[in-house]
């Protein structure tokens, strides 16, 4: 197997294993809350993003990682990581809500943007040194958590609804009148 192929295989397994999480622990226990109650503690999980700046600390990555990718990466997460404090600060005011919204479009936007970087700029595993688990491990499930975000968000204001991430509701035959 390719180191490229070895990489993607271990992004793919910490999607896969962060969406089983996801629709098991985590789903269930923020549907039934109050948007402001399912916001809080996706946010918290987001303030942690400051790991980011590790694609500049030299030892932790390698010397040739490039550096207009590294810069791109952990600004972009210590600028994410701002907003979730922000937004949880000012969670209760409607001023918390449009942040929440703001953040979650920035903070989903930072991420794919950082795969396409690297992408682009060539990026071979091996450059990210020990921050391999940060792209492998941990924006799989930001990723999530923010795709759980704009669920809250966008369905804040239906009744609750007993139902799986990764299963098709079902829907009951209406006949017609």
């Amino acid at each position: 197997m390719t180191v490229q192929l070895l990489f993607g295989t271990s992004v793919a397994f910490g999607f896969i294993a962060w969406a089983v999480v996801a629709n098991l622990y985590i789903w269930p226990q923020l549907r039934t809350r109050s948007r402001i109650d399912a916001l809080r503690p996706l946010l918290v999980l987001h303030a942690f993003r400051f790991i980011g700046l590790s694609f500049l600390v030299p030892g932790v990555v390698s010397p040739d990682l490039p550096i207009a990718f590294a810069r791109e990466a952990a600004y972009g997460d210590i600028v994410a990581a701002i907003l979730a404090l922000a937004t949880l600060a000012t969670l209760r005011s409607g001023v918390g809500i449009a942040l929440a919204w703001a953040f979650n479009l920035w903070g989903s936007f930072d991420l794919l943007n950082a795969f396409y970087e690297a992408n682009a700029a060539g990026l071979s595993p091996g450059q990210l040194g020990a921050a391999y688990f940060i792209p492998t491990a941990i924006v799989p499930l930001l990723l999530i958590t923010h795709g759980l975000m704009f669920r809250v968000l966008l369905h804040a204001a239906e009744p609750a609804r007993k139902f799986s991430l990764l299963q098709p509701r079902s829907r009951a035959f209406k006949p017609m009148t």
